[in-house]
């Protein structure tokens, strides 16, 4: 028998939640992530991590929230 996999539960979340939001990925970004998570750690033992991109997606709070370079000129 096949241990137990440990972002099963992580995968069934998400379905439940694109099932109940007519498949809006954005409605889910909260369990996508925390399977992204689940994925980084369990990754080579998980099952249905097989194909699941686990780098930080662009345009996530971390990236938005960097204050943006101050573009310093001198008045004359």
């Amino acid at each position: 028998m096949r241990p137990k996999d440990p972002c099963k539960a992580n995968a069934c979340m998400i379905q439940k939640c694109l099932n109940e939001n007519n498949y809006q990925e954005s409605a889910c970004t909260e369990v996508i992530e925390l399977m992204r998570l689940c994925c980084v750690k369990w990754g080579t033992k998980s099952f249905v991590c097989n194909g699941i991109k686990t780098e930080k997606p662009e345009g996530t709070k971390a990236e938005e929230s960097e204050p943006e370079p101050e573009n310093k000129t001198k008045s004359t």
